[in-house]
């Protein structure tokens, strides 16, 4: 109006409101005549705008208005991936999947670190079992759990109650030598968690139960192992590898069908029915790179994404198979610590295997010729890595002096206890490791105790197994007394 009447044209005040702006914002309809605020507060809303600058002739930019645009694009997002907003999105159970799993894998990402040092210890109680060599969490309160006293169990972490599993028999007659103080060595779940397997009442036997019910399905008795199985480890949903001190690495497929088949088997008296089957193939360790009378493979690891499988033998080799219909050998070779090489496990994100031993764990790069990441001492005086376990890249230690070790793989160095990490602590203060120690479980003090082990008032327990249920935060450990002559048993929920 006031250039219609030739007045003056005076330069648009700093918190004026570029015309652009009003292009994002909804029209007031004319026939409302009703106020809804003061002068004061409409100007103060107006000079929301005053970061766009004006350009020639008192028009914004169109720049100025991107940016502007952009701002509050980025405020929204920012909104949408704060850790309020993800926790009522959940509570109210929303489905917004892309969004929601990204800043799901940063929390956990963030808990790996964190995790360990908040962990408080609940001790279970196992009863007169010995020693815990396996375990697996079937759900969010259940962990299926195997011993060297040969028992097959389900403990309720909640009420520590415990449910035994029957053993699978041999469909012939074992003419071997009994051998009941192998055990169970191994337990593991197929990726859809619909099936487990395990050793049979036989040890060199591979037996393969339904979930969630653990009813019997099929057993690995025929033309299979000649003496115990010590590693397990599935391909797919129905092909699964065991690894036996025998040298050799048998590969099983189970038809589906089967499943259906085995529901309402019962035999005379009651017990479920099962079917016998025989391996599909069987690798020999290589004679020519290890010893004849060493050869025992002591653990398997698989790597879904290069499809290759990962082995350990007692004489301190590594070995590696492609595993396509069949399997077929890449590599053999010596690793740095070849004593009590006896947990193996792998990391997909790292693309790296790592190998538990008396005193080290050894990292093995299958696409580098030579293994230019140094061992990592285990620092617990001799007494062993016992178990490892990978998320991420944050490596658990369970050792044979009943602690919990924490190693972050890029950082090279271990996981520091909260006092050591505040920033509070002294800069000349040296940090320390963070370590968690076991309870002291259950020890049989029989005569073996009394007679070689009397003057010692306790063990600690080996940590023969661990596994992390990541959805809930929890971690289940488990072992007993290390001397091989000593009766007990540990169990721990940490939280």
């Amino acid at each position: 109006a006031r250039r219609q009447s030739g007045s003056r044209d005076p330069s648009p005040p700093a918190n004026a409101v570029p015309p652009t702006a009003f292009a994002t914002m909804p029209l007031a309809p004319t026939t409302s005549p009703q106020q809804t605020g003061s002068r004061k507060r409409k100007a103060d809303e107006a000079g929301a705008g005053s970061s766009a600058s004006w350009g020639p002739g008192g028009a914004a930019t169109p720049e100025n208005g991107e940016e502007l645009l952009l701002s509050k694009k980025q405020k929204r997002l920012a909104a949408q991936r704060s850790l309020l907003r993800y926790l009522q999105s959940r509570e109210v159970g929303a489905r917004d999947g892309t969004g929601a799993r990204d800043f799901e894998a940063e929390l956990r990402a963030y808990a790996v670190h964190k995790l360990p040092t908040l962990l408080t210890e609940h001790e279970l109680a196992l009863g007169t079992l010995n020693k815990v060599f396996a375990s697996q969490w079937l759900n969010a309160r259940q962990v299926v759990c195997g011993t060297k006293c040969n028992t097959l169990f389900v403990v309720d972490v909640h009420s520590n109650h415990i449910t035994q599993i029957p053993l699978l028999g041999d469909g012939a007659p074992v003419l071997a030598r009994n051998q009941p103080s192998c055990g169970i060595h191994a337990i593991e779940l197929n990726p859809s968690k619909t099936l487990l397997a395990t050793g049979g009442e036989n040890p060199n036997s591979l037996a393969i139960y339904q979930l969630p019910t653990l009813d019997p399905m099929c057993l690995g008795d025929r033309h299979g192992h000649n003496d115990w199985i010590f590693g397990i480890a599935w391909m797919s949903d129905t092909v699964v590898v065991s690894g036996s001190r025998d040298g050799t690495v048998a590969l099983w497929r189970v038809d589906p069908d089967m499943c259906h088949r085995s529901i309402g088997w019962h035999n005379d008296v009651g017990f479920p029915m099962y079917a016998h089957i025989s391996p599909t193939e069987t690798e020999i360790i290589p004679r020519a790179n290890t010893s004849s009378t060493n050869r025992k493979v002591r653990a398997l690891a698989f790597s879904d994404k290069n499809q290759e499988l990962g082995a350990v033998s007692v004489d301190g080799y590594f070995h590696l198979w492609k595993v396509e219909s069949t399997l077929c050998r890449l590599v053999s070779f010596r690793l740095p610590y070849s004593r009590e090489n006896v947990c193996l496990t792998y990391c997909d994100e790292l693309s790296l295997y790592a190998v538990g031993s008396q005193s080290h764990v050894s990292f093995v790069d299958p696409r580098q010729r030579q293994q230019n990441m140094r061992p990592l001492c285990s620092r617990e005086g001799g007494t062993g890595v016992r178990s490892l376990s990978f998320y991420q890249h944050i490596i658990t230690i369970g050792t044979g002096h009943g602690s919990l070790l924490f190693y972050d793989v890029r950082a090279q160095k271990f996981l520091e206890e909260r006092a050591s990490a505040s920033p509070e602590s002294s800069p000349g203060t040296k940090a320390k490791k963070l370590k968690l120690t076991c309870g002291r479980g259950w020890l049989n003090h029989d005569e073996r105790w009394a007679n070689h082990f009397g003057d010692t008032e306790e063990f600690p327990n080996a940590l023969y197994t661990h596994c992390y249920n990541w959805p809930e935060m929890k971690l289940f450990t488990a072992g007993g007394p290390l001397p091989s002559g000593l009766y007990g048993n540990y169990a721990g929920l940490w939280s």
